[in-house]
C-alpha cells in the first residue's frame, strides 16, 4: 500500500481516480486546489505526491517544486494534459518527477503508480 496525496481540481475526475487507487490497495487523500494539498502535506506524510498541473490559487508544478524541496524523497507524478508544460525544464518542474497524459485509463493510472513506486 502506497500513501498518495492526490491533487486535482477537477471533482468528479479526482473522486474517480481517488476510487481506483483505493481499490487497487493504495491509501489517497485528495484535494481540489494546490494550496490545500501543500497544508496537508507538511501535516501529514505520504510516499507519492499525484497532481494536476493547471489548477487554482496554486499549481501542480509550484506545489511539486515546495514538496521536492522539504521532502527529498518524496516521488511526484503529474496527471495532465499539458504533458510539454510538465517537461519543459525551465518551468522548474522537480528532476525525476513523472508525466502521465490524459486522457488515460485508470489501469494505466495504476500501473504507473506501482512503476514509480517500484523503482
Amino acid at each position: 500500500m502506497v500513501k498518495i496525496l492526490l491533487a486535482e481540481d477537477d471533482e468528479a475526475l479526482r473522486r474517480f481516480l481517488k476510487k481506483a487507487l483505493e481499490q487497487a490497495g493504495h491509501e489517497v487523500i485528495d484535494f481540489g486546489d494546490g494550496e490545500a494539498a501543500w497544508e496537508a502535506l507538511q501535516q501529514e506524510p505520504v510516499e507519492l505526491l499525484l497532481t494536476d498541473i493547471v489548477m487554482p490559487i496554486m499549481d501542480g508544478v509550484e506545489l511539486a517544486r515546495k514538496a521536492a524541496a522539504k521532502y527529498p524523497g518524496l516521488r511526484i507524478m503529474f496527471i495532465t494534459g499539458f504533458a510539454a508544460v510538465a517537461l519543459n525544464p525551465e518551468n522548474g518542474a522537480p528532476e525525476g518527477a513523472q508525466v502521465l497524459s490524459k486522457p488515460f485509463h485508470l489501469r494505466q493510472l495504476v500501473n504507473e503508480v506501482e512503476r514509480l513506486m517500484a523503482a
